[in-house]
């Protein structure tokens, strides 16, 4: 037989705010934040009935303690969905809520799904990355990658060293652009939407509501961000100014079939062109998101120059002017993060690839003009992951 494949839309999708490792979210489960979540995205789509989600797919780096028990299935049973749905975990490090986005996409065009739950979470204040984990001692001892390789930080240093022309003035400067756009996002109500306030308790401060990003840090100068030591290197170039923290964090999606989701009324907001994740040098993990969007851009038969919105994980300054240099885009183009990036929201790993979702659904609704975008990130232990979507909005369509 054969078998046509289905049009892939994103339908929804929201995010709790970010907050710092020990922070707002000190004491409290990062399991609860995928709840709220999944709740939110069935009281928004009152048309969507719950047993009509066919998978809920959630992500964690560090699949231990209360990230751990497969928690696509334990979330979906604690928010109340029908025991009918199922759920499972998945891990690809910083894309984890991307793959879980691409991997039920997949299914929902194969026809093997119709509506699906996808998103990631990370509790770092409570998980630091790596915790329990066992490497294999051969990665080391007969040099399958060079030791920087598992500490970030040096990787980014790595890229650095390959990218003269980027110099630290130039990743500082970046990073207080992401500092300006996100506080001018949240003073213009860009962000707020889709934001899902979390109830929060600390023995110190009894019960509190976090409502917004706890690592924004709003007035920023180039001046401050020079003062910043280099932990990674002596004289290096990799500051906690221009990387993102150490986050605590959840988002979430609503996937659909294109036909399934206009037979429920339920909204459109972007559609599914293309994917690709590609593999690099681990000691160089940041230059990730370039082969994986030169893949995914041939995939899709399209080129750079068809990409009018842009949202790349800030991961490290270096990493997206790494990017943007490869490309031929200016590090200030307005197409590039218009509402800022992790640099100032954070960058709860396995959670923040479909917070750069959630934001180019922003960019299309605003931007009619605008036909296709894309949302990457560059991926731990040396990959990228690149999606391309396009904008059901724009208005060129009927032509």
């Amino acid at each position: 037989m054969t078998r046509q494949l289905r049009e892939v839309v994103f339908v929804d999708g929201v995010r709790t705010p970010f907050g710092k490792a020990k922070g707002q979210y000190a004491e409290t489960r990062a399991d609860d934040l995928v709840v709220k979540l999944i709740r939110e995205l069935t009281r928004r789509n009152p048309d969507l009935p719950p047993e009509r989600i066919d998978e809920v797919a959630i992500a964690a780096t560090t699949q231990i303690g209360d990230q751990g028990l497969t928690i696509g299935r334990t979330a979906g049973l604690l928010a109340g969905l029908p025991q009918s749905v199922p759920g499972y975990a998945i891990d690809r490090m910083c894309a984890g809520a991307m793959t879980a986005v691409t991997t039920t996409a997949g299914g929902i065009a194969f026809g093997a799904y119709d509506v699906a739950i996808a998103g990631g979470v990370e509790h770092m204040g409570r998980h630091p990355m790596g915790e329990g984990v066992d490497p294999n001692p051969r990665i080391i001892s007969e040099k399958l990658v060079d030791p920087s390789a598992l500490v970030m930080g040096n990787t980014a240093e790595n890229v650095h060293d390959r990218y003269p022309a980027i110099t630290k003035e130039r990743t500082d400067a970046f990073a207080v652009r992401s500092q300006e756009l996100a506080a001018k996002a949240y003073a213009d109500g860009k962000i707020q939407p889709d934001l899902v306030p979390v109830a929060t308790r600390s023995a110190e401060n009894g019960w509190g509501l976090a409502t917004t990003d706890e690592p924004m840090r709003p007035g920023t100068t180039t001046e401050d961000l020079a003062k910043l030591k280099t932990p990674f290197r002596p004289h290096g170039r990799v500051t906690a100014g221009n990387a993102a923290g150490i986050n605590d964090g959840a988002t979430a999606s609503l996937l659909a079939s294109e036909e399934v989701a206009k037979e429920l009324g339920l909204p459109i907001k972007m559609r599914l062109v293309s994917y690709a994740f590609a593999g690099v040098a681990p000691e160089v993990m940041a230059v990730g998101p370039i082969p994986s969007t030169e893949k995914a851009l041939a995939k899709a038969g399209l080129t750079i120059d068809d990409i009018e919105a842009f949202e790349i994980n800030e991961a490290f300054a270096i990493q997206v002017l790494a990017f943007l240099d490869h490309f031929g885009i200016d590090q200030n183009d307005d197409r590039v993060n218009p509402y800022g990036g992790a640099i100032a929201f954070g960058h709860p790993l396995a959670s923040s690839g479909v917070r750069l979702m959630i934001q180019l659904a922003r960019q299309f609704e605003e931007r009619p003009e605008v036909r296709y975008g894309l949302t990457t990130m560059c991926i731990g232990l040396g990959m990228g992951g690149t999606v391309i979507w396009e904008n059901p909005h724009w208005n060129g369509a009927e032509a």
